[in-house]
């Protein structure tokens, strides 16, 4: 083969070489993206539709709608219930998950600590896409699903959006629900101890997340908000029951004049308010008046911890890495065809 030969027949390679590349850069930028629809709640629009509530559509609108501060653009649906009006915003994902990781942590955070809550936000709204495919929404935007305030997007938190376009978290070809919280302080949940139910991908791991500001805290409350939250009377004071295999409260004896009442410490979380009790992780000490809580952690403590993440990320660990200690198993993949 002489000089000329050869010259043609590299340059033919470089060609193939470059025409792979730019087909391979044109299929992942043109992943056929779904739309989310977000059932906006807060102060105002506090209510979910129950399962078979009779709601009726009044209209919508294809813009922006400015809620409580919060600015939501895309389509805009007004929906009528027994409980008053439901707002839903439908936009494509990718748009949601950029203000969905501006809102969850700090932008600032390290790249890839953004970037693995990118991709869990983005496989925890798909998880709750299929789930509620038939319904007016897919996913609220409180923290009883995850944290959406509208166009709240920022510069780094859309990078890492752009740097994981598309991928998610799949466990034998099936979108995984990709639970995360965050503070765990010592080691993550299980999450049969929380919600009853196993994953294989969830498993306790140990952790360390010493730079929370909810590493320890406290709360003391009075007994008469306890009785009105709990709907009981005359409560004398909460002694622990039962503890979780990692040591947090299961259960709580609630001590009356003439009985004793014994409630999950999720439910007694989710009753007195994620904030007023931010962990099941804490131990009591009955006050003249009132309960004083002292604790660690902040969340349900299933799945990825974000504060641990951050401190991972500062520790040089990838966003892969980061994601394959906290969901054990779980495969990363385009979420195209899902």
């Amino acid at each position: 083969m002489d000089y000329r030969e050869k010259m043609r027949h590299y340059i033919l390679k470089i060609i193939i070489m470059y025409f792979i590349f730019i087909s391979t850069v044109w299929a992942e930028s043109n992943i056929a993206q779904p739309n989310i629809k977000v059932l906006i709640v807060n102060e105002v629009y506090s209510n979910f539709p129950e399962k078979n509530e009779k709601i009726e559509k009044l209209g919508n609108m294809k813009g922006d709608l400015l809620v409580m501060g919060s600015r939501y653009s895309g389509d805009i649906e007004i929906w009528k219930g027994n409980k008053g009006l439901y707002i839903v915003n439908e936009l494509p994902l990718e748009e949601y998950i950029k203000d969905v990781v501006a809102s969850e942590v700090n932008p600032d955070w390290e790249m890839e600590a953004l970037k693995a809550q990118a991709v869990i936000s983005r496989t925890y709204a798909l998880y709750q896409k299929r789930l509620n495919s038939n319904g007016i929404y897919h996913i609220a935007s409180s923290v009883i699903h995850q944290l959406y305030k509208g166009n709240n997007s920022h510069a780094r938190a859309a990078q890492a959006v752009e740097e994981t376009k598309g991928e998610i978290l799949t466990y034998d070809g099936q979108v995984i629900e990709a639970l995360y919280h965050s503070t765990s302080c010592g080691a993550t949940e299980n999450p049969e101890d929380v919600f009853g139910k196993s994953y294989p991908y969830l498993k306790s791991v140990k952790t360390d997340c010493d730079i929370s500001p909810y590493a320890t805290w406290e709360r003391e409350i009075k007994l008469t908000e306890i009785e009105k939250a709990l709907n009981i009377q005359n409560i004398k004071t909460l002694d622990i029951k039962s503890y979780t295999s990692t040591k947090r409260v299961k259960e709580l004896d609630v001590i009356t004049d003439n009985s004793k009442i014994t409630i999950s410490a999720t439910d007694f979380r989710k009753r007195l308010g994620w904030s007023k009790v931010p962990s099941t992780n804490f131990s009591i000490a009955r006050q003249e008046d009132s309960i004083l809580l002292t604790g660690n952690g902040y969340g349900h403590g299933v799945g990825l911890c974000q504060w641990c993440a951050l401190k991972l990320a500062r520790e040089g660990k990838n966003y892969k890495e980061i994601l394959s200690l906290y969901y054990p198993g779980a495969t990363i993949q385009l979420y195209e065809g899902f």
